[in-house]
Protein backbone atom coordinates (compact mmCIF):
# COMPACT_ATOMS: atom_id res chain seq x y z
CA UNK A 1 0.00 0.00 0.00
CA UNK A 2 1.32 3.43 -0.95
CA UNK A 3 2.10 6.11 1.66
CA UNK A 4 -0.74 8.18 0.24
CA UNK A 5 -3.17 5.29 0.67
CA UNK A 6 -2.01 4.74 4.26
CA UNK A 7 -2.59 8.39 5.04
CA UNK A 8 -6.08 8.16 3.53
CA UNK A 9 -6.94 5.12 5.68
CA UNK A 10 -5.59 6.84 8.79
CA UNK A 11 -7.61 9.95 8.05
CA UNK A 12 -10.76 7.88 7.64
CA UNK A 13 -10.12 6.02 10.91
CA UNK A 14 -9.55 9.30 12.74
CA UNK A 15 -12.76 10.77 11.37
CA UNK A 16 -14.72 7.69 12.41
CA UNK A 17 -13.28 7.82 15.90
CA UNK A 18 -14.18 11.47 16.26
CA UNK A 19 -17.74 10.69 15.18
CA UNK A 20 -18.25 8.19 18.02
CA UNK A 21 -19.95 9.49 21.20
CA UNK A 22 -17.62 10.03 24.09
CA UNK A 23 -17.57 7.08 26.51
CA UNK A 24 -19.42 7.79 29.75
CA UNK A 25 -17.07 8.22 32.68
CA UNK A 26 -16.91 5.16 34.97
CA UNK A 27 -18.49 6.17 38.25
CA UNK A 28 -17.34 4.51 41.43
CA UNK A 29 -20.23 2.74 43.20
CA UNK A 30 -21.07 4.42 46.46
CA UNK A 31 -20.20 2.22 49.42
CA UNK A 32 -23.23 0.67 51.13
CA UNK A 33 -23.01 1.06 54.91
CA UNK A 34 -22.70 -2.29 56.69
CA UNK A 35 -25.28 -3.16 59.35
CA UNK A 36 -25.34 -6.23 61.60
CA UNK A 37 -29.15 -6.14 61.62
CA UNK A 38 -29.64 -6.35 57.86
CA UNK A 39 -29.59 -10.07 57.06
CA UNK A 40 -31.86 -10.90 60.00
CA UNK A 41 -34.41 -8.29 58.93
CA UNK A 42 -34.27 -9.23 55.24
CA UNK A 43 -34.92 -12.86 56.23
CA UNK A 44 -37.86 -12.02 58.46
CA UNK A 45 -39.33 -9.49 56.03
CA UNK A 46 -38.89 -11.22 52.67
CA UNK A 47 -38.18 -14.92 52.98
CA UNK A 48 -40.61 -17.76 52.42
CA UNK A 49 -38.50 -19.71 54.88
CA UNK A 50 -39.43 -17.38 57.75
CA UNK A 51 -43.11 -17.31 56.81
CA UNK A 52 -43.23 -21.11 56.56
CA UNK A 53 -41.48 -21.45 59.93
CA UNK A 54 -43.95 -19.29 61.85
CA UNK A 55 -46.97 -20.69 60.01
CA UNK A 56 -46.01 -24.22 60.98
CA UNK A 57 -45.38 -23.12 64.56
CA UNK A 58 -48.90 -21.75 64.76
CA UNK A 59 -50.26 -25.02 63.34
CA UNK A 60 -48.32 -26.86 66.03
CA UNK A 61 -49.67 -24.46 68.67
CA UNK A 62 -53.22 -25.17 67.52
CA UNK A 63 -52.67 -28.93 67.78
CA UNK A 64 -51.19 -28.52 71.26
CA UNK A 65 -54.07 -26.27 72.28
CA UNK A 66 -56.56 -28.97 71.27
CA UNK A 67 -54.62 -31.50 73.34
CA UNK A 68 -54.56 -29.15 76.31
CA UNK A 69 -58.31 -28.59 76.14
CA UNK A 70 -58.85 -32.35 76.28
CA UNK A 71 -56.70 -32.76 79.42
CA UNK A 72 -57.99 -30.98 82.54
CA UNK A 73 -54.65 -31.40 84.32
CA UNK A 74 -52.64 -29.69 81.54
CA UNK A 75 -50.85 -26.49 82.51
CA UNK A 76 -47.89 -24.67 81.01
CA UNK A 77 -46.98 -23.14 84.37
CA UNK A 78 -47.32 -25.83 87.06
CA UNK A 79 -45.18 -23.81 89.49
CA UNK A 80 -47.67 -20.93 89.32
CA UNK A 81 -51.00 -22.74 89.47
CA UNK A 82 -52.74 -23.04 92.83
CA UNK A 83 -54.82 -25.86 94.23
CA UNK A 84 -57.89 -26.59 92.13
CA UNK A 85 -56.48 -24.99 89.01
CA UNK A 86 -58.09 -27.77 86.97
CA UNK A 87 -61.46 -26.07 87.42
CA UNK A 88 -60.35 -22.60 86.35
CA UNK A 89 -61.26 -21.06 82.98
CA UNK A 90 -58.55 -21.54 80.39
CA UNK A 91 -56.10 -19.10 78.81
CA UNK A 92 -52.94 -18.86 76.77
CA UNK A 93 -50.23 -16.25 77.31
CA UNK A 94 -48.36 -14.83 74.33
CA UNK A 95 -45.73 -12.19 73.80
CA UNK A 96 -46.55 -9.59 71.15
CA UNK A 97 -43.55 -8.23 69.26
CA UNK A 98 -42.13 -10.74 66.76
CA UNK A 99 -44.46 -13.41 68.18
CA UNK A 100 -47.86 -12.04 67.15
CA UNK A 101 -46.92 -8.59 65.87
CA UNK A 102 -44.40 -8.07 63.08
CA UNK A 103 -42.39 -4.86 63.49
CA UNK A 104 -40.14 -5.41 60.50
CA UNK A 105 -40.88 -1.96 59.11
CA UNK A 106 -39.34 -0.47 62.26
CA UNK A 107 -36.23 -2.66 62.01
CA UNK A 108 -35.93 -1.80 58.30
CA UNK A 109 -36.16 1.88 59.20
CA UNK A 110 -33.20 1.53 61.58
CA UNK A 111 -31.15 -0.05 58.80
CA UNK A 112 -32.02 2.37 56.01
CA UNK A 113 -31.47 5.40 58.24
CA UNK A 114 -28.25 4.06 59.74
CA UNK A 115 -29.43 4.41 63.32
CA UNK A 116 -30.20 2.12 66.25
CA UNK A 117 -32.99 1.48 68.71
CA UNK A 118 -34.06 4.27 71.06
CA UNK A 119 -36.91 4.02 73.55
CA UNK A 120 -38.38 7.40 72.59
CA UNK A 121 -38.43 6.58 68.90
CA UNK A 122 -39.87 3.14 69.65
CA UNK A 123 -42.69 4.89 71.53
CA UNK A 124 -43.35 6.98 68.41
CA UNK A 125 -43.41 3.80 66.33
CA UNK A 126 -45.96 2.18 68.67
CA UNK A 127 -48.14 5.27 68.33
CA UNK A 128 -47.95 4.97 64.53
CA UNK A 129 -49.98 1.72 64.79
CA UNK A 130 -48.23 0.25 61.75
CA UNK A 131 -47.20 -3.16 63.08
CA UNK A 132 -48.37 -6.05 60.93
CA UNK A 133 -49.38 -9.53 62.10
CA UNK A 134 -46.95 -12.44 62.10
CA UNK A 135 -48.22 -14.98 59.52
CA UNK A 136 -50.69 -17.34 61.19
CA UNK A 137 -51.05 -15.29 64.38
CA UNK A 138 -54.51 -13.80 63.83
CA UNK A 139 -56.03 -17.10 62.73
CA UNK A 140 -54.55 -18.90 65.72
CA UNK A 141 -55.66 -16.29 68.24
CA UNK A 142 -59.18 -16.33 66.86
CA UNK A 143 -59.24 -20.12 66.89
CA UNK A 144 -58.30 -20.08 70.57
CA UNK A 145 -60.95 -17.46 71.26
CA UNK A 146 -63.58 -19.57 69.45
CA UNK A 147 -62.77 -22.44 71.82
CA UNK A 148 -63.41 -20.28 74.87
CA UNK A 149 -59.71 -19.73 75.54
CA UNK A 150 -58.80 -16.24 76.76
CA UNK A 151 -55.73 -14.89 74.94
CA UNK A 152 -53.53 -12.73 77.17
CA UNK A 153 -50.84 -10.60 75.54
CA UNK A 154 -47.92 -10.10 77.94
CA UNK A 155 -45.59 -7.58 76.31
CA UNK A 156 -42.76 -5.27 77.27
CA UNK A 157 -44.31 -2.46 75.30
CA UNK A 158 -44.81 0.27 77.88
CA UNK A 159 -48.14 1.19 79.42
CA UNK A 160 -48.41 4.64 77.74
CA UNK A 161 -48.57 2.86 74.39
CA UNK A 162 -51.44 0.59 75.40
CA UNK A 163 -54.23 2.42 73.60
CA UNK A 164 -52.29 2.52 70.33
CA UNK A 165 -51.30 -1.13 70.69
CA UNK A 166 -54.91 -2.21 71.20
CA UNK A 167 -56.08 -0.11 68.23
CA UNK A 168 -53.36 -1.62 66.02
CA UNK A 169 -54.31 -5.16 67.10
CA UNK A 170 -58.03 -4.60 66.67
CA UNK A 171 -57.42 -3.34 63.13
CA UNK A 172 -55.49 -6.55 62.38
CA UNK A 173 -58.33 -8.71 63.70
CA UNK A 174 -56.94 -10.04 66.98
CA UNK A 175 -59.44 -10.98 69.71
CA UNK A 176 -59.05 -8.51 72.57
CA UNK A 177 -60.74 -10.25 75.49
CA UNK A 178 -64.11 -8.58 75.66
CA UNK A 179 -64.65 -7.20 79.17
CA UNK A 180 -61.34 -8.66 80.41
CA UNK A 181 -58.12 -6.63 80.12
CA UNK A 182 -55.89 -9.01 78.20
CA UNK A 183 -53.08 -6.61 77.26
CA UNK A 184 -50.60 -6.65 80.14
CA UNK A 185 -47.79 -4.21 79.43
CA UNK A 186 -44.67 -3.14 81.23
CA UNK A 187 -45.63 -0.63 83.90
CA UNK A 188 -49.31 -1.60 83.87
CA UNK A 189 -48.87 -2.20 87.59
CA UNK A 190 -46.10 -0.73 89.69
CA UNK A 191 -44.36 -4.10 90.08
CA UNK A 192 -44.53 -4.98 86.38
CA UNK A 193 -41.06 -4.33 85.02
CA UNK A 194 -39.33 -6.02 82.11
CA UNK A 195 -39.34 -9.44 83.82
CA UNK A 196 -42.51 -11.30 82.91
CA UNK A 197 -42.97 -14.08 85.44
CA UNK A 198 -45.00 -11.89 87.81
CA UNK A 199 -47.44 -11.09 84.99
CA UNK A 200 -47.63 -14.77 84.04
CA UNK A 201 -48.39 -15.56 87.69
CA UNK A 202 -51.04 -12.82 87.68
CA UNK A 203 -52.91 -14.60 84.88
CA UNK A 204 -52.40 -18.00 86.51
CA UNK A 205 -54.25 -16.85 89.65
CA UNK A 206 -57.54 -16.97 87.76
CA UNK A 207 -56.89 -19.13 84.70
CA UNK A 208 -55.46 -22.50 83.80
CA UNK A 209 -52.66 -21.49 81.46
CA UNK A 210 -52.47 -23.90 78.52
CA UNK A 211 -49.64 -22.42 76.47
CA UNK A 212 -46.83 -19.89 76.74
CA UNK A 213 -45.67 -18.37 73.45
CA UNK A 214 -42.79 -16.02 72.68
CA UNK A 215 -39.67 -15.24 70.67
CA UNK A 216 -37.34 -14.60 73.60
CA UNK A 217 -36.36 -16.76 76.56
CA UNK A 218 -37.60 -13.91 78.75
CA UNK A 219 -41.14 -14.65 77.57
CA UNK A 220 -40.93 -17.91 79.52
CA UNK A 221 -38.56 -17.26 82.42
CA UNK A 222 -36.87 -14.44 84.29
CA UNK A 223 -33.62 -16.44 84.03
CA UNK A 224 -33.18 -15.13 80.49
CA UNK A 225 -30.72 -12.46 81.65
CA UNK A 226 -28.18 -15.06 82.79
CA UNK A 227 -24.89 -15.96 81.17
CA UNK A 228 -24.71 -18.18 78.10
CA UNK A 229 -23.96 -21.14 80.37
CA UNK A 230 -26.85 -20.35 82.70
CA UNK A 231 -29.24 -20.02 79.76
CA UNK A 232 -28.11 -23.39 78.40
CA UNK A 233 -28.60 -24.95 81.84
CA UNK A 234 -32.15 -23.60 81.99
CA UNK A 235 -32.87 -24.99 78.53
CA UNK A 236 -31.78 -28.44 79.70
CA UNK A 237 -34.09 -28.18 82.72
CA UNK A 238 -37.07 -26.92 80.71
CA UNK A 239 -36.55 -28.94 77.52
CA UNK A 240 -39.77 -30.95 77.89
CA UNK A 241 -41.85 -27.76 77.78
CA UNK A 242 -40.71 -26.63 74.34
CA UNK A 243 -42.94 -27.92 71.59
CA UNK A 244 -45.39 -29.16 74.22
CA UNK A 245 -46.83 -26.24 76.19
CA UNK A 246 -44.17 -23.62 75.40
CA UNK A 247 -43.85 -22.45 71.78
CA UNK A 248 -40.72 -20.51 70.83
CA UNK A 249 -40.69 -18.33 67.70
CA UNK A 250 -37.56 -17.30 65.75
CA UNK A 251 -36.20 -13.78 66.10
CA UNK A 252 -32.62 -13.20 64.88
CA UNK A 253 -33.08 -9.41 65.01
CA UNK A 254 -32.86 -8.79 68.77
CA UNK A 255 -33.36 -10.40 72.16
CA UNK A 256 -31.66 -11.63 75.30
CA UNK A 257 -29.66 -14.08 73.18
CA UNK A 258 -27.70 -11.12 71.81
CA UNK A 259 -26.95 -9.33 75.07
CA UNK A 260 -25.93 -12.62 76.71
CA UNK A 261 -22.89 -12.74 74.42
CA UNK A 262 -21.48 -9.52 75.89
CA UNK A 263 -22.74 -9.81 79.45
CA UNK A 264 -25.62 -7.39 78.92
CA UNK A 265 -23.22 -4.45 79.03
CA UNK A 266 -24.70 -1.99 76.54
CA UNK A 267 -22.16 0.64 77.60
CA UNK A 268 -19.57 -1.20 75.50
CA UNK A 269 -18.89 0.23 72.08
CA UNK A 270 -20.38 -1.39 69.01
CA UNK A 271 -16.96 -2.78 68.05
CA UNK A 272 -16.44 -4.21 71.55
CA UNK A 273 -19.84 -5.90 71.52
CA UNK A 274 -19.20 -7.25 68.02
CA UNK A 275 -15.86 -8.71 69.06
CA UNK A 276 -17.45 -10.41 72.08
CA UNK A 277 -20.11 -11.90 69.82
CA UNK A 278 -17.36 -13.27 67.58
CA UNK A 279 -15.51 -14.62 70.60
CA UNK A 280 -18.66 -16.38 71.83
CA UNK A 281 -18.75 -18.62 68.76
CA UNK A 282 -16.98 -21.95 68.32
CA UNK A 283 -15.30 -21.49 64.98
CA UNK A 284 -13.92 -24.32 62.86
CA UNK A 285 -10.33 -23.80 61.69
CA UNK A 286 -9.11 -25.32 58.41
CA UNK A 287 -5.97 -27.46 58.51
CA UNK A 288 -2.80 -25.53 57.75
Amino acid sequence: MSLCACRSVSALALAAALALPAAAPVLAQEAVPQNDLMNATVWMETSVEYKATVMQLYKMAQAQLDAALADSSWTAVPDKQGEGYEDLPVAIISDLDETMLDNGNYEASLITRGTSYSSSEWADYVESKTSDAVPGAVDFANYADSKGVKVFYVSNRKEPGKEATIANMEALGFPMGGNVDTVLLRGGMEEWGSAKENRIAYVAENYRVLLLMGDNLGDFTDKAEGSLEERDAFLSEAADHFGHDWIMFPNPEYGSWESATFGGDWSLSGDQRRQMKIDSMDAWAPAQ
